[in-house]
């Protein structure tokens, strides 16, 4: 861990909450807020955020597997993720999801108007947004913990 954590003290409730409380508070916030307020499907807000973890390398994103209704993705679904590519176990959606994902996180400025045509074609205004802030969330965040040495050590409060 790159960061002194005091003896018994939980790691993330501890960087998160006391040590920057005007920042860490508000985005622990903005973190919990993409999964209690999503409205995409599963499968794409799970490929886009396994990607996401996959390019940062967080220890503890890898793991997570998001639940709706007592649901999860598939045991297999990470392996799909990173072979978005050339998967058949993705629909469109979920593989332009992913794709996205990876896009956003190592080449931005590579996003042309063909890209957006595709994404346009499967996702409202409203979605790409939606999914936008979503990998925007956790390209920080999950880097964050990853660079501070908290992805081995993140327990969510309440799990």
């Amino acid at each position: 861990m790159n960061i002194d954590i005091p003896e018994g003290r939980n790691a993330i409730e501890y960087v998160w909450g006391e040590m920057v409380p005007g920042i860490g508070v508000a985005a622990s916030a903005f973190s919990l807020a993409v999964y209690a307020h999503t409205t995409l499907g599963l499968r794409e807000f799970e490929a886009a955020r396994l990607r996401v973890a996959q390019i940062n390398g967080c220890s503890f994103c890898l793991d997570w597997r998001t639940e709706r209704d007592g649901r999860k993705v598939e045991e297999e679904f990470a392996e799909a993720v990173s072979q978005w590519r050339t998967t058949d176990a993705f629909d469109d959606r979920t593989r332009l999801a992913a794709e996205y994902a990876e896009r956003y996180a190592l080449d931005h400025h590579g996003l042309d108007d063909a890209f957006w045509t595709r994404m346009a074609a499967h996702y409202s205004q409203t979605q790409i947004v939606e999914l936008t802030m979503s990998i925007g969330s956790w390209l920080a965040f999950g880097r964050l913990n990853r660079v501070l040495g908290l992805d081995t050590v993140c327990v969510l409060p309440g799990h």
